[in-house]
């Protein structure tokens, strides 16, 4: 396992990530603690660390900087990253969907000449509107977005939903689930060939601890 260099997020996705991995390899405390450290390395560590923003983990890994990566399927799906997806890891996990005011159904939407739909992955949604016949205008917001329906801004969104709480309290219900999503393990082209064994350790190990839980 050695010589192998990660990414992984900050945010929310940053804890499962410690307690999945430090279940492969014991974790150093002082990473344990809410350390601000966005590059760690140490003799007795058999990874170096960086923790980057969660879009751009698979960037790192696109390009060489980290070996291996922990990213969203969304994030994935979003920007179209050159890696080798190797693994969901099952951690992370809530579902893209279309979403809208109480009621409102997608022959309603589908029926319209002129929609309206905001979001903050506009090429997840660029695609299931043309997959699915939806006519209209993308609209790119970078946060709130339950917002924009109640606003008259939009007629329904796209968006990530965990509980769909937030949904709720906004008057808005899913009206179709677009895909699943939740955190996956990425790996550098190049390295799968000048790390393999390494990464093939990494992998087997990671699956074992997956399986065992």
């Amino acid at each position: 396992m050695a010589d192998l260099t990660l990414s992984l997020p900050t945010g929310r996705l940053k804890d499962e990530c410690i307690e999945l991995l430090s279940q492969v390899f014991p974790w150093p405390e002082k990473l344990r603690k809410g350390t601000r450290r966005l590059v760690f390395e140490e003799k007795t560590f058999p990874w170096k660390i960086l923790f980057s923003h969660p879009k751009d983990c698979s960037t790192y890994v696109e390009f060489g900087v980290a070996d291996l990566g922990v990213v969203g399927k969304d994030i994935l799906l979003e920007r179209g990253n050159h890696v080798f997806e190797l693994l969901d890891l099952g951690i992370g996990c809530c579902t893209m969907v279309l979403a809208g005011p109480r009621g409102l159904s997608s022959a309603e939407l589908i029926e319209r000449e002129h929609i309206r739909i905001a979001t903050k992955y506009p090429s997840i949604t660029r695609r299931y509107m043309a997959e699915n016949g939806f006519t209209g205008d993308l609209i790119f917001l970078y946060g709130s977005i339950e917002l924009a329906p109640a606003m008259g801004l939009a007629d329904a969104i796209v968006d990530l939903v965990s509980t769909g709480k937030t949904l709720k309290e906004n008057r808005l219900e899913i009206i179709d689930d677009i895909c699943p999503v939740s955190a996956r393990l990425v790996a550098n082209s190049v390295s799968m060939r000048t790390r393999g064994n390494a990464i093939a350790q990494f992998l087997t190990r990671l699956r074992e601890v997956m399986n065992n839980g």
